[in-house]
């Protein structure tokens, strides 16, 4: 399969000490199997840096590794329970980090939608079904791909 990452600038290696911490799935670097989502972060991260240009760097991946057992890998098919409670940890500057050992993570993008609804629940308005329940009736859900250790990202290959 085809991944894509979208950024500032052309990605020949990805360098996982350059990525940020505290991000949906951890420090990390990631990907998305939709061209158009991928070419939008770019456009968004060339904004917020104004260095650059947006930059689609793509990515060939044997999707069967996921299934292989060679790796370790997490997958969420859709939102749910486990999946806000990851997220959050992620998230959590008080947590230590990294908090989890999982080479690759598969699942549903936290937007500024998604992070509205999770403050919502950390805040107490909404329990974590009703967190769920809400996320699951948000429209146009995406899902990205987190390489988050060195022997995932060997698995990358640059076209």
């Amino acid at each position: 399969m085809i991944l894509y990452h979208g950024s500032n600038i052309a990605i020949d290696t990805p360098d996982l000490s350059k990525s940020k911490p505290f991000k949906d799935f951890g420090q990390g670097f990631y990907l998305s199997a939709n061209e158009l989502q991928a070419r939008r972060m770019a456009e968004q991260r060339t904004a917020l840096t104004q260095i650059g240009s947006p930059t689609v760097t793509r990515f060939l991946f044997d999707e069967d590794l996921m299934h292989t057992g060679e790796l370790k890998v997490l997958t969420f098919d859709n939102y749910c329970e486990e999946w806000a409670e990851f997220v959050l940890k992620n998230r959590d500057m008080h947590q230590a980090q990294p908090s989890h050992d999982f080479d690759i993570v598969f699942g549903p993008i936290a937007d500024d939608g998604v992070t509205f609804q999770l403050r919502r629940y950390k805040s107490g308005a909404l329990t974590l079904p009703e967190l769920v329940k809400e996320l699951r009736f948000s429209q146009g859900i995406t899902f990205q791909y987190y390489f988050g250790t060195n022997l995932a990202i060997s698995k990358l290959k640059r076209l």
